[in-house]
């Protein structure tokens, strides 16, 4: 299975570790936490960039979690939960981002490990598809300059 990477920024080249593939922050990104104010607390959020736009392959989704030391060491949540990246989402301009939800102040260093991502089949995914995956779940990452696909339009871009 090939996974197709464009890098935006060379310190945030993905990395498989065991079953999953962490990602890096692409850019320093100092926030102060929560705002309490009026006996109410306001939480910070911020779209962190991961310097990657990514193609995989033909039927495969992307689930991206926080990495298990995420909150401890940066106090940070991921807002949805869980992402979840369709094959669609792979134009040379659809860079990655991790939705964080700040619960006190932090300090996330370019090249920092903040979460990580595996592949699956989509639920339309053809039946040779999950078949072959089924039997080989081998994973190579190709950094390439171009993905010449067309470009989807940023995060959260399918609806409102």
């Amino acid at each position: 299975m090939i996974i197709k990477i464009k890098l935006l920024n060379p310190q945030s080249k993905p990395e498989i570790k065991g079953d999953w593939i962490d990602l890096k922050s692409a850019s320093n990104c100092i926030v102060s936490g929560p705002i309490i104010k009026n006996h109410s607390v306001k939480f910070i959020k911020h779209l962190i960039p991961l310097g990657v736009c990514i193609e995989l392959p033909k039927g495969f989704e992307a689930i991206v979690v926080p990495r298990s030391s995420t909150f401890k060491h940066y106090g940070i949540i991921q807002n949805n939960s869980i992402g979840i990246i369709d094959e669609k989402y792979c134009g040379d301009n659809d860079e990655w981002k991790f939705p964080a939800l700040f619960i006190e102040d932090g300090n996330i260093n370019e090249g920092d490990r903040i979460c990580q991502f595996r592949i699956q089949p989509s639920q339309f995914a053809s039946w040779y598809t999950k078949l072959k995956w089924l039997f080989n779940k081998k994973i190579k990452l190709v950094y390439v300059d171009k993905l010449n696909n067309k470009n989807r339009g940023g995060l959260g871009s399918t609806g409102k």
